[in-house]
């Protein structure tokens, strides 16, 4: 693993904000959104090899907040709240969405917005939805299926082709990861922490 990676384990925790407009500014930023139970905690602890970084909730939904991830000074990882499985109010579940909405478009600094997809559920309605309004507004984003551990070696080729069927006309840049088995990570790794500059390019000696 190379030193870029390896700074993804000296992330910590930043901050928690109920509001998006709250947040502050980062120089450099990455989002992860997904439905509540694709396992989006659960992925960003094994991106950073921290089992106990991003707090997964045992009621899947119930998290309703920003929760922000600091790799170095200024360069975050940023776990936007679930969608598709919200607990609460229809009241309290719309108001995701503008909350969802309102970070990804007002963030100057956001380098690449992953959509965390679960293998077995494959890519929702609202997975879709929201890779199309990515799409509209020319934000930069990668699919992660997640979870391809639940999935026997024999059938996950034949799963993989199906996924890649619905996702045909939206993207191809598809990476397939197991957060519990550490599967697939390491080009995921190497991804965010170029994506967050998160080591000085080394000075060739004139």
């Amino acid at each position: 693993m190379d030193a870029a990676v390896k700074t993804l384990r000296d992330a910590k925790h930043l901050k928690t904000e109920a509001d998006f407009l709250w947040v502050g500014e980062s120089d450099a930023e990455v989002a992860f959104v997904g439905r509540s139970n694709a396992g989006k905690s659960s992925l960003i602890n094994a991106v950073c090899q921290r089992k106990k970084l991003a707090h997964a909730s045992q009621m899947p939904g119930k998290t309703r907040t920003i929760n922000v991830y600091e790799v170095k000074f200024g360069r975050w990882m940023v776990d936007l709240p679930g969608y598709g499985y919200a607990v609460g109010t229809e009241l309290e579940k719309d108001l995701l969405a503008p909350m969802i909405e309102g970070y990804l478009l007002n963030r100057a600094a956001l380098r690449r917005v992953f959509v965390v997809v679960d293998v077995i559920a494959g890519p929702t309605h609202r997975d879709l939805s929201m890779i199309l309004w990515l799409a509209r507004q020319a934000l930069p984003f990668s699919v992660v299926v997640n979870k391809i551990d639940k999935v026997s070696a024999l059938a996950l080729e034949a799963r993989k082709k199906e996924i890649v069927a619905v996702l045909a006309g939206y993207t191809s840049d598809i990476y397939w990861v197991s957060s519990k088995k550490n599967i697939g990570l390491q080009p995921l790794q190497e991804l965010i922490a170029r994506l967050l500059n998160t080591v000085k390019p080394a000075v060739t000696p004139v």
